[in-house]
C-alpha cells in the first residue's frame, strides 16, 4: 500500500470572490469527496485525513467563505449561502477534472448542516453524506451556545478575549487528555482566521432548521456521534433521518482527524463505498 499522498492548495473563482481549497489524490473510480469543516476553522482540519483518503479517491477541502484564505461573502451568510458557494466549488472541480458525477460529502459540525443543505438546494450534486455530529438544539440549549459563541471581538488591546478563547479551547479540545498543546495550537490558529467574522458560521447554524432539512433530504446519510460537546444533541437526529443512521463513536473526540487519521479515513471510506441497501 502506498503512503499518504500530498495535499496541495489552490483557489476556485466563485461569484463573490475566491475560495481557497486543499486537494489530495487524483481522479479515480470512487466519486470525489468534498470535506466541509466546522466554523470557525479551515480546511486545515482535514489535511491529515485527506492524505489518507487521497490514496483511493480525489478529496477537496475548501475553506468556508470568510475563514482560512477564502474571501468572505458580502454579508453574514446563512447555511444556504454556504451551500451555494460549495456548489460553485463542486462544479468548478467537475469542470476541471472532467468528472461530472455527483460527489460524496463529509461535514463537521457547521459543515454537517452545509452538507445537508447542499444536497437539498442542488439535487443530483451529492451522492452520499457522512457527518461528524448533527445537533438538534432545544431553545434553552441555543441560548446557552449563543452565550458561548458571542459576537464580541476576539482581538482587543488588553488581549483578555483572546486569552479567554484559548483557555476555553484548551478544554474544548481535550488538551492533556486526547490532544497536545501543539495539536490545539494548530487548529486554534485556523479558528482565528475569521477575525471579526469568527461568529458567522455558528450563528448561521443556530438559525438553521436542521430537523426540517433532514426530513426532506433523500441521499444516504451516516452521522458519526463523537464524545464531544454535541453528543447529546446529535442523538436526537436519529428520528429525523429517513435515509440514514447515527453511529456512536465514543472512542473519538475533537482532534481525531489528526490523532487517528488512518482510522478515521478507513471508517469514512468504508461508509462511502458500501453498497446502497
Amino acid at each position: 500500500m502506498t503512503g499518504p499522498v500530498p495535499v496541495r492548495r489552490g483557489y476556485v473563482d466563485v461569484a463573490h470572490g475566491q475560495v481557497h481549497v486543499r486537494t489530495a489524490g487524483t481522479h479515480a473510480e470512487p466519486p470525489t469527496l468534498l470535506c466541509l469543516h466546522m466554523s470557525p476553522a479551515s480546511g486545515l482540519v482535514y489535511e491529515n485525513v485527506m492524505a489518507e483518503i487521497g490514496r483511493t479517491r480525489r478529496v477537496v477541502a475548501p475553506d468556508t467563505p470568510g475563514f482560512g484564505a477564502s474571501d468572505p461573502t458580502p454579508q453574514p451568510p446563512e447555511i444556504s449561502d454556504y451551500a451555494d458557494v460549495m456548489a460553485e466549488v463542486v462544479r468548478a472541480e467537475q469542470e476541471r477534472t472532467g468528472d461530472a458525477r455527483p460527489v460524496d460529502v463529509m461535514g463537521y459540525h457547521t459543515g454537517s448542516f452545509t452538507a445537508i443543505e447542499l444536497a437539498l438546494r442542488h439535487p443530483g450534486l451529492v451522492r452520499r453524506i457522512v457527518t461528524v455530529s448533527m445537533p438538534l438544539f432545544t431553545a434553552e440549549e441555543l441560548a446557552h451556545f449563543l452565550a458561548i459563541y458571542r459576537t464580541d471581538p476576539i482581538f482587543t488591546e488588553d488581549g483578555e478575549n483572546l486569552l479567554a478563547k484559548w483557555r476555553w479551547f484548551v478544554e474544548f479540545f481535550g488538551v492533556g487528555r486526547f490532544n497536545t498543546v501543539e495539536d490545539a495550537a494548530r487548529i486554534f490558529l485556523a479558528r482565528l482566521s475569521g477575525g471579526p467574522r469568527h461568529w458567522w458560521g455558528h450563528h448561521a447554524a443556530f438559525r438553521y432548521d436542521i430537523a426540517d432539512a433532514l426530513s426532506r433530504v433523500d441521499v444516504p446519510i451516516t452521522v458519526l456521534n463523537l464524545d464531544d460537546d454535541l453528543t447529546h444533541q446529535t442523538r436526537r437526529a436519529a428520528e429525523h433521518l429517513p435515509a440514514g443512521a447515527v453511529v456512536e463513536r465514543p472512542d473519538w473526540t475533537h482532534g481525531f482527524l489528526d490523532n487517528d487519521a488512518a482510522g478515521a479515513a478507513a471508517v469514512v471510506v468504508d461508509l462511502l463505498d458500501r453498497e446502497d441497501g
